[in-house]
């Protein structure tokens, strides 16, 4: 048999049909980004990497490439025991290495000759992220947003599920992100994907939309925590999104917060260390005295605070720039953090759909 090598938008649109798709960099290559759905067999871990790499540059490509032609022979030896013994004859594998060709050639040359009808991408890994970059501009301007517009707290993204379990299309950025947007955004011990692998998740999520559908967003700023929103998507969501605004009472926004940020309600320490941040928009005076009231057990009253002399004002003006449909709606959706009310603001939002 011989390899076959695709492209990397052939590849991408033929990734569900691979047994595999086997990244073979490192590991540290890997965490920071990969092909949807892509397990890793690194024929070179970070380790070796390095030493092969440095007796490259300090003796000679020629004792680096033996070294590391005796590393590789080895770790590939060691993921066909562990990983191809038990894959069936039809067992088609797609394989990747970071761009020349020398890793996830090796790797799909031993696959190749076990009898496998084995794939390798043109250009690895590299020229799937410049196909990620280029179709981040250009699928946005194809799909039609309705934008969940509403103040801190007021439940954007509880509709936004609720109108994802009622069957609509639903970009939910925060969960792509792993955060929820603001500055007690990031729960406690969880840790944000890298920029490129938040992107690869929003290509992800694009391709899969039925341009012939409306896409359910909720309206976001520039940045989710350190992550960049990928500005053709934010002019598309801003200029072209059909505005839905969400309304709830004060009341019911304070209860909403304190039950989705519960861990900070249970740990006052970082409640308060997160509180810090705002010292130098609000002053040491004010973050000081809500700090207090929260370690005497007040921490209603502090998001209470927090939403009108914070989060509101900075909200609203955001808004009232990078939005013009927040004045004029095209729909209005009421709820008052009950599961009915939910329910119906839903079915509202999902009733203004083209």
């Amino acid at each position: 048999m011989t390899v076959q090598r695709l492209g990397a938008a052939e590849a991408a649109e033929r990734l569900p049909t691979f047994g595999a798709v086997i990244d073979v960099r490192s590991p540290g290559e890997f965490a920071e980004d990969r092909l949807p759905g892509a397990v890793n067999w690194p024929v070179l871990d970070d380790e070796e990497r390095r030493l092969v790499g440095t007796e490259y540059a300090q003796i000679s490509a020629f004792e680096a490439q033996k070294r590391g032609a005796a590393i590789v022979a080895k770790n590939i030896a060691v993921h066909i025991e562990r990983h191809v013994m038990a894959c069936p004859k039809d067992w088609r594998p797609l394989v990747y290495c970071w761009r020349g060709g020398k890793r996830s050639g090796a790797m799909a040359w031993f696959l190749d000759q076990m009898g496998f009808r084995t794939h390798v991408i043109e250009g690895g890994y590299k020229a799937f992220r410049t196909l990620v970059r280029e179709q981040l501009d250009a699928l946005p301007r194809q799909l039609d947003f309705s934008v969940l517009c509403g103040r801190t707290g007021s439940g954007k993204t509880r509709l936004l599920h609720a109108l994802h379990g009622a069957g609509a299309q639903v970009l939910d950025l925060e969960r792509l992100a792993r955060h929820r947007g603001s500055v007690l955004g990031l729960a406690p011990g969880d840790e944000q994907p890298g920029q490129k692998a938040f992107e690869s998740a929003l290509w992800s999520a694009l391709r899969g939309f039925d341009a012939a559908r409306t896409v359910y967003v909720e309206s976001e700023s520039r940045r989710i925590g350190r992550l960049r929103v990928p500005e053709a998507l934010l002019a598309r969501m801003r200029e072209h999104g059909r505005c839905l605004r969400v309304e709830m009472p004060d009341a019911g926004r304070v209860a909403l917060l304190l039950e989705d940020y519960d861990f900070f309600v249970r740990d006052n320490d970082a409640f308060c260390a997160r509180l810090d941040a705002l010292r130098v928009l609000r002053g040491k005076e004010v973050v000081a005295a809500w700090q207090d009231a929260a370690r005497a057990g007040r921490t209603a009253e502090v998001v209470e605070a927090l939403l009108a002399t914070h989060y509101d004002p900075i909200y609203l003006e955001s808004m009232r720039r990078n939005f013009a449909g927040l004045e004029a709606p095209v729909a209005a959706l009421r709820w008052d953090g009950s599961e009915a009310s939910l329910r119906e603001a839903a079915a509202a939002a999902a009733a203004t759909e083209p």
